[in-house]
């Protein structure tokens, strides 16, 4: 393991961030992303893409960093002890995407990989991305799904199950009893086959971002609707900044690797509410949302 496979790590990521960024003000029609870029010391460098009040997408966050430090956060190392106190390099890209209409489901995804100092060189990648529908469709749940199997297919047959479990255990709210969305993909500590087969693994998730959210966003993004529905997407993006507040790992690295803060918290809604005891209409569709699509199901295998 040398610096050549961190620099080939962050030209993809970097390259990707670039793509993903023309796509959703490709998708929005008229708002634009920032241009700003930190380069720090050691060779850090940080490009944070925030877009802002668009016309379809009122937030959407794609962020594209590479560090360099002399200990691992404990974040990344909870699952490694041995690695910590030890130097490392880290190069990742996150974005969120939170859309203006209800009918249009919040995105997420992450691809990160770290390089560690040790005894010998210990390096491997995490990531993934997931969907949060607030008023939710079986086709669009069904489409997401499909486009994760198609980007772990061609690395074994075993990966996008045991990927989407992992989503499903890791993307829950313990203190509601509930998940946060209808899942994806999500795998930590990767490494299986080697680095080039693993890298090979994360282009292709990265790849099948756009394919599995684009046309979810153009299939609903019209969808009218009113205070009713607009009022239900802000109390459940409240669901959606407990998880990252609370739960998420990537957060807590972020604030303890002591990024600029607002980079870390981009990821947050614009809006978002808390009702006390709200309880939805029998039948409703607000209801529907819990009840029968924020737990796991085998949305892909049902439409083979």
């Amino acid at each position: 393991m040398s610096a050549n496979e961190s620099a080939a790590v962050s030209a993809y990521l970097s390259g990707l961030q670039e793509r993903i960024c023309g796509a959703l003000e490709a998708v929005d029609g008229g708002a634009r992303f920032d241009l700003r870029t930190t380069d720090g010391a050691d060779g850090v460098q940080a490009r944070p893409r925030v877009l802002s009040d668009g016309a379809v997408l009122e937030r959407a966050a794609v962020m594209f960093s590479h560090a360099r430090g002399p200990a691992l956060p404990p974040a990344a190392t909870a699952r490694r002890p041995e690695l910590a106190g030890k130097r490392f390099e880290a190069v990742s890209l996150s974005l969120i995407v939170h859309p203006r209409n209800p009918y249009v489901p919040t995105s997420h995804a992450n691809l990160r990989f770290f390089r560690a100092e040790s005894d010998t060189m210990a390096w491997w990648f995490g990531g993934g991305f997931d969907l949060t529908p607030y008023y939710a469709f079986d086709e669009d749940c069904v489409h997401w799904h499909r486009e994760a199997r198609a980007a772990c297919t061609p690395f074994g047959d075993d990966l996008y199950p045991r990927f989407k479990k992992a989503c499903d255990e890791y993307f829950f709210l313990p203190h509601r009893g509930e998940a946060r969305g209808v899942g994806g993909l999500f795998f930590d500590d990767f490494e299986e086959g080697g680095f080039e087969r693993a890298f090979a693994l994360v282009r292709s998730i990265g790849d099948h971002y756009l394919r599995a959210y684009v046309p979810i966003v153009e299939r609903r993004k019209q969808t009218p609707y009113g205070e009713r529905e607009r009022a239900f997407q802000l109390y459940r993006r409240g669901r959606y900044v407990e998880f990252n507040l609370v739960y998420d790992r990537g957060t807590r690295y972020g604030l303890q690797s002591g990024r600029r803060i607002e980079s870390v918290l981009a990821s947050m809604p614009p809006l978002a509410a808390w009702r006390y005891d709200f309880v939805a209409e029998p039948g409703s569709p607000e209801e529907r949302l819990v009840t029968e699509y924020l737990r796991p199901r085998d949305w892909e295998g049902a439409a083979r």
